[in-house]
């Protein structure tokens, strides 16, 4: 593996749900502190600040770090774990599915289980089954107590099982968390890569809670208080059988989003961004959402408003245990990132707006 890949291992086997990004925001920490000031907002989102030539403009890029995952509900008297869904989940994706369930006494492996399909009622095979039928199966027998043995209780987080993995093909990577390890990722190496004669002050951001709310970006655009942001995301890939291809397909370069379900970019940053990609003959694709959004829904309404674009990375299978992206739309991403704010001088900044 090379350096990158590496990057992408920790960052996608690091656990860290929505409200419990502690472990991911130590890794990323590690990766920026050489190169920028760290701190944290009081909801546990990181600033990563990296001075330039000028304190203004203040830039803003954020990924978040929470990924989907589950928390305890409760515990039924024969030992098995009935859990809440922390983010978007569809129930076919978690059913046999291994998962970490972390409690006060160590992190246990379990199983997510449900009515065997063999006793299922003919109109109950016709149906998604509903996360609150399921159940998670940490080694529950006969008089072992799960509460007393393993400590668990409601409100403990529980994390989906995946290894990073590299695929045949050597340009595309199977993780879990890419949905937002990728933005983070792309945050670090953005820090790295701008040098340090960039016109302005960047704030390199892991927000958390994005799966449930955009919460730590509320928070964050509070404390940075951006003059322009970038939210850094993924999106759904649409070259997989029964999509109508009409999105973006893995390795056709950066997705610059043109809306989503949480924000409409500023026109004029888009454009200047589009510019800056093709003179610069960096891949892109523009592309929309009809549902879902990313943190630019938050950031751009911060204060009086912020100019704000996000960037995306296509992702299959996001939201479920294991997605898959290609190499090159994350390089294009950092390229054409790196270049946007090499550019963001005072000027061009005041530009974006009226």
């Amino acid at each position: 593996m090379d350096k990158t890949e590496l990057m992408f291992k920790e960052l996608t086997e690091a656990n860290g749900i929505s409200g419990f990004e502690d472990e991911v925001a130590d890794l990323m920490a590690s990766y920026v502190e050489d190169v920028a000031t760290v701190s944290f907002d009081k909801l546990g989102s990181l600033v990563a600040e990296k001075k330039g030539k000028s304190d203004a403009p203040r830039v803003m890029i954020a990924g978040h770090m929470d990924e989907v995952g589950f928390m305890v509900k409760s515990i039924t008297k024969e030992g098995f774990i009935k859990f809440l869904p922390i983010g978007g989940w569809w129930g076919h994706v978690a059913l046999s599915q291994r998962v970490l369930v972390r409690t006060r006494k160590g992190d246990f492996v379990g199983v997510i289980g449900s009515k065997a399909p063999h006793i299922l009622k003919a109109e109950e095979r016709k149906k998604v089954l509903d996360i609150a039928d399921m159940y998670i199966d940490v080694g529950a027998a006969g008089k072992f107590d799960v509460k007393k043995s393993l400590g668990v209780r409601p409100g403990d987080p529980i994390i989906p099982i995946s290894e990073f993995a590299v695929l045949g093909n050597r340009k595309m990577y199977a993780a879990k968390a890419w949905d937002d390890r990728i933005g983070v990722a792309a945050v670090i190496d953005v820090l790295h890569k701008i040098g340090k004669t960039h016109p302005n002050t960047v704030y390199g951001v892991g927000t958390v809670q994005e799966e449930v709310g955009l919460r730590g970006a509320r928070t964050s655009a509070n404390l940075v208080d951006p003059d322009v942001a970038f939210a850094v995301d993924v999106t759904i890939a649409t070259d997989t059988p029964g999509t109508d291809g009409a999105g973006e397909n893995l390795g056709d370069g950066v997705g610059i989003m043109v809306y989503d379900a949480s924000a409409i970019p500023s026109r004029r940053l888009r454009d200047f961004v589009i510019d800056v990609a093709e003179k610069n003959k960096i891949p892109y694709v523009l592309t929309a959402l009809v549902r879902g959004g990313t943190d630019s829904g938050t950031i751009h309404i911060n204060k009086h408003g912020v100019p704000c674009l996000t960037f995306v990375v296509p992702t299959r299978y996001i939201h479920g245990h294991v997605g898959v992206l290609h190499r090159k739309d994350y390089d294009s991403l950092v390229k054409l990132l790196t270049a946007v704010i090499k550019k963001l001088d005072a000027k061009t900044v005041a530009s974006f707006t009226r």
